[in-house]
């Protein structure tokens, strides 16, 4: 998908896929990954998301990739921080205590800059992302965190009733990213209440992803 189609989202305030809380999946299945207090959890794709203050008032340090300047500009005033802002390749890095956001497009992070990760939470973007990216995200989450254990949050409906985003991901799709480098679980299933984005019947599931080697 095109940069510019997330850019006027976030300008013209068009998010309805922001969550003004923390996600419930979150709350519910995070220890799962036996996470230590501390630990540097990588949101991917993350805008504004009230998961990253339930992280840090979690204790944990939080580590997020986001396209939009405005997104995390509005992040960090609402999290009452005044971040120092460096030069992280072709990225800029937004930094304060326990965070680091790095804007731009997520494919020019490195694991350089990027840092030790322990943790990954993907609530939002596996499933933002058009099938030939997903192939693309995918590899290039695992090198740059070298597989660190994941959260990772789908959906899963009837792909042509509805164009995406958020995109139907199947079980069988996720085999295919991550069945090489993962030992997949699902720890949830649950209907979507009221059909996702008002109209169509879909399921949210969790998944636990940890190394298999």
């Amino acid at each position: 998908m095109e940069a510019s189609f997330w850019h006027q989202k976030w300008a013209m305030g068009d998010i309805g896929f922001h969550d003004g809380r923390a996600n419930a999946l979150l709350v519910e299945h995070f220890g799962k990954l036996n996470p230590v207090r501390s630990s540097r959890i990588f949101l991917p794709l993350c805008g504004k998301t009230r998961d990253i203050a339930w992280l840090l008032a979690s204790g944990y340090r939080v580590v997020g990739a986001e396209l939009s300047e405005l997104a995390v500009s509005e992040l960090f005033k609402e999290l009452g921080l005044e971040p120092e802002i460096v030069a992280a390749g072709a990225m800029a890095h937004y930094r304060a205590k326990d965070i680091d956001l790095f804007v731009g497009d997520v494919f020019d992070l490195s694991a350089q800059y990027l840092g030790p990760i322990n943790a990954i939470y993907d609530r939002a973007a596996l499933v933002a992302l058009p099938a030939d990216l997903r192939r693309k995200y995918a590899a290039h989450l695992v090198n740059l965190t070298e597989a660190a254990p994941q959260l990772l949050i789908t959906y899963e409906y009837s792909q042509p009733l509805m164009q995406g985003p958020p995109f139907s991901v199947s079980e069988d799709e996720l085999e295919q990213l991550y069945g090489a480098v993962y030992q997949l679980k699902l720890i949830e299933r649950k209907d979507v209440e009221g059909g996702l984005k008002g109209k169509i019947t879909s399921t949210e599931a969790a998944w636990l992803l940890q190394k298999s080697y």
